[in-house]
């Protein structure tokens, strides 16, 4: 491991625990002098005693406390409901780099709508051997009850967040999709809100790329995709309930759309109509925001037991009556076996390089694979190809033996539900913690709107890694968030 470096540009007393390693760090240059984007973030924040810069963490907390802005963390015995952890030093990206990411996305949302498209109908990737067939059809995310089906619009998805890192050379890469519930776009809006109150003036000087009208632009696209004319589109968000661990994202983006917030109770199916149930009668839905996975949405169809779902949904669905955002299995494109076959993906489809590259994957179901992840569980990634928050997850060099023979167990019964990576060193960014301003480890994860045209909020959800040294940012894992700034210039 490289020696850490102290930072030069100052000998500040706020910046004397901020160290430099081989990480890429998005405010310091390799040499510890401010990168152009930081400098005029770096100059406020030597003119900012560290009792100010309390008082406006302070304020903020509040300011999240007062709205409610919460997630669960279900392995906590000490209570599940916790404020969003925040710093409130932004991550700053230059407009140069943004096109770079905006492009990438583009490229890759539009080669995996075909990707499961042609799955669903002819097959004729798994015919050509570039994606394995027994991959597709083993993964639990792949219903075979959408064989044959056409979605309204061809759209399988429509809401997508994909997490990015930066490498040690500067460039971004993708380290996994979330194309079924992706969650968190509330947390982004919520952090511009309370940035442009704490640092107003700094916000207005960098000329910082709006994202307010992400509740607008999820709108148009969910009435873009509707099987009606969009002048009678009923849309809703469909929730588990107040129980959920995204329960505030709920209630936040039905208001910020202006639609129904419903519970599977709410709505009723007739005639293979769906229709949701109000003070007036019933009223005919046309499209439905879903925030529950595939096995609770149809009772009749998925799982029997779910209380959360409609029953007869999916038989309204397939008559082509409702759109479903998104689209039931799309979760076999995001599977993190299948995400080592996004750039051939790409390739097949759009005959181009993936603009945005993968991180090196190793799946344990190839014999060989399986044989290098588990000679090496110590220094890699391991992780399960159908979890998401961090659950399910062996970080090889924070990790115990014990924590190491439990996962080789797991690999040995069932090896496909596994893969694993080298371990990233992901980029650090500022965060002001305790009275002093530490680098902390951070990923990206932008928001994209596939409807008539594709919308990307520039900027997206920056999660930090708060726990010193730790590469985990999910919040369920201690993890905490900051605003993005992407710069007009």
């Amino acid at each position: 491991m490289a020696e850490a470096r102290q930072v030069t540009a100052t000998q500040d007393r706020r910046f004397q625990t901020y160290q430099l390693d081989e990480a890429y760090d998005e405010m310091f240059a390799p040499d510890g002098r401010p990168r152009p984007q930081y400098l005029t973030l770096f100059n406020r924040l030597l003119e900012l005693s560290p009792s100010e810069l309390e008082a406006r963490q302070q304020s903020a907390d509040l300011s999240f406390l007062h709205q409610g802005v919460t997630f669960t963390v279900y392995s906590d015995a000490r209570g599940t409901e916790r404020i969003f952890p925040y710093d409130l030093l932004p991550r700053i990206i230059a407009a140069a780099e943004w096109e770079t990411i905006e492009r990438g996305l583009i490229q890759r949302i539009t080669a995996l709508n075909l990707f499961l498209h042609d799955i669903y109908h002819q097959g004729q990737i798994l015919a050509d051997k570039v994606v394995p067939r027994e991959m597709v059809y083993s993964s639990k995310h792949y219903r075979r009850e959408m064989r044959g089906l056409d979605v309204p619009h061809g759209v399988y998805v429509a809401i997508t967040g994909t997490d990015l890192i930066r490498l040690t050379d500067g460039r971004f890469a993708v380290l996994e999709d979330n194309l079924r519930v992706p969650s968190g776009a509330s947390y982004m809006l919520a952090n511009r809100q309370v940035m442009k109150r704490i640092f107003p003036g700094l916000f207005s000087q960098y000329g910082v790329r709006p994202l307010e009208f992400y509740g607008q632009a999820l709108q148009n696209t969910l009435a873009a995709l509707s099987p009606v004319s969009s002048e009678e589109t009923t849309i809703v968000l469909l929730s588990p309930g107040v129980y959920n661990s995204a329960y505030f994202e709920h209630t936040f983006l039905a208001r910020q759309m202006g639609i129904p917030l419903v519970e599977g109770r709410d709505l009723a199916v007739h005639d293979n109509i769906v229709y949701m149930r109000t003070t007036a009668g019933l009223r005919r839905v046309n499209v439905i925001y879903r925030r529950i996975d595939d096995d609770f949405t149809d009772p009749l169809v998925f799982r029997r037991d779910s209380m959360l779902g409609v029953a007869g949904l999916f038989n309204a669905y397939r008559s082509g009556n409702i759109t479903l955002a998104n689209a039931i299995g799309t979760g076999v494109a995001d599977d993190k076996a299948i995400y080592a076959y996004v750039p051939a993906i790409i390739r097949y489809y759009l005959g181009e390089d993936a603009i945005l590259p993968n991180i090196e994957t190793y799946q344990c179901g190839e014999p060989n694979e399986r044989r290098y992840v588990l000679d090496n569980l110590a220094s890699l990634v391991v992780k399960a190809v159908g979890e998401s928050g961090g659950y399910g997850m062996l970080v090889g060099p924070h990790s115990t033996a014990e924590e190491r023979a439990t996962f080789r167990t797991l690999i040995e019964a069932n090896p496909r539900n596994y893969i694993a990576q080298p371990t990233i060193h992901l980029s650090r960014a500022p965060c002001f913690l305790e009275g002093q301003v530490e680098a902390r480890h951070v990923d990206l994860r932008p928001y994209i709107l596939y409807g008539k045209r594709v919308t990307i909020l520039p900027g997206g959800l920056t999660r930090v890694a708060l726990r010193r040294g730790s590469l985990v940012v999910n919040s369920s894992q201690g993890g905490g968030s900051k605003d993005t700034w992407v710069l007009t210039r």
